[in-house]
C-alpha cells in the first residue's frame, strides 16, 4: 500500500512540476459554477480489513482492479460534489487459508469536495462524504452458504486534476472508505463481523 501511494504521489508531483515549469504555456483550467467534470478511472481497491469471527480465524478479502465512472458538479469554482459508480469483485478467505467463497461489492459514494485554485497547472482537492455498500452475487466456499449485511459508512478523499487542454484532464485520486458488514456462514452457524475499510487508488 505504501508503494502504491508513493507512486501516485510521485506522478502527481512530476506532472505538477512539468506544468508549473512553463506557467505561460499551462492550459486554462478554471472551473466555474455549473461545470460538470466526468471521469473514467482505473481503480485499485485494497481492503484494510479487521474482523472478529466465531472461529479462531479472521476474514480476508483480496485486492480488486476495476474500471470506474464518476461525475463532479461544481457549485462554485472551489466547492463541488462527486458521485462515483462501480463494482468490485473479491475473493474471501480466512487467515487460516480456508476458502470462504467470493462476493461483489457495489459502493456508491458521494463526497463534498474543496478544490484549491491558487496553483498553476494543477488542481488539487480534498473531500469527505458517505458511502452505502451493497453486497451481492456471493458464492459459497468451504464454510458453506454466506450472507453479508449492507453497510453505511464515511469516505475521505484527496486527489488532483492536471489540465491537458481542450477540456481534458489527467487525474489521480485516493479514497478511504469505511465499510463494515456481518457475514453469516452456513445458516448463521459461523458469523464474522468485518471492517473492510478499503483504500481506493484511481488514475484516469
Amino acid at each position: 500500500m505504501k508503494t502504491l501511494l508513493t507512486s501516485v504521489a510521485l506522478i502527481a508531483l512530476t506532472a505538477g512540476s512539468a506544468f508549473a515549469a512553463g506557467d505561460t504555456k499551462a492550459p486554462s483550467s478554471d472551473f466555474k459554477a455549473g461545470d460538470i467534470l466526468i471521469r473514467a478511472r482505473a481503480l485499485g481497491v485494497v481492503p484494510d480489513e479487521s474482523s472478529s469471527m466465531s472461529i479462531a480465524d479472521e476474514v480476508k478479502l483480496s485486492n480488486s482492479y476495476v474500471p470506474e465512472i464518476d461525475a463532479t458538479y461544481f457549485f462554485t469554482p472551489n466547492v463541488a460534489a462527486e458521485v462515483i459508480a462501480g463494482v468490485t469483485p473479491h475473493n474471501v478467505s480466512t487467515t487460516g487459508g480456508v476458502d470462504a467463497g467470493d462476493v461483489w461489492l457495489l459502493p456508491p459514494t458521494v463526497t463534498l469536495q474543496y478544490h484549491f485554485t491558487q496553483f498553476k497547472g494543477v488542481k488539487p482537492y480534498v473531500g469527505a462524504g458517505i458511502n452505502y455498500t451493497h453486497f451481492f452475487n456471493s458464492d459459497p466456499g468451504v464454510l458453506g452458504d454466506v450472507k453479508y449485511s449492507d453497510s453505511w459508512g464515511g469516505a475521505l478523499q484527496a486527489g488532483a486534476d492536471f489540465p491537458l487542454g481542450n477540456n481534458w484532464y489527467a487525474n489521480v485520486d485516493v479514497k478511504k472508505l469505511y465499510i463494515d458488514t456481518t457475514a453469516k456462514f452456513s445458516n448463521d452457524t459461523i458469523r464474522a463481523d468485518v471492517d473492510i475499510d478499503p483504500w481506493i487508488v484511481g488514475m484516469g
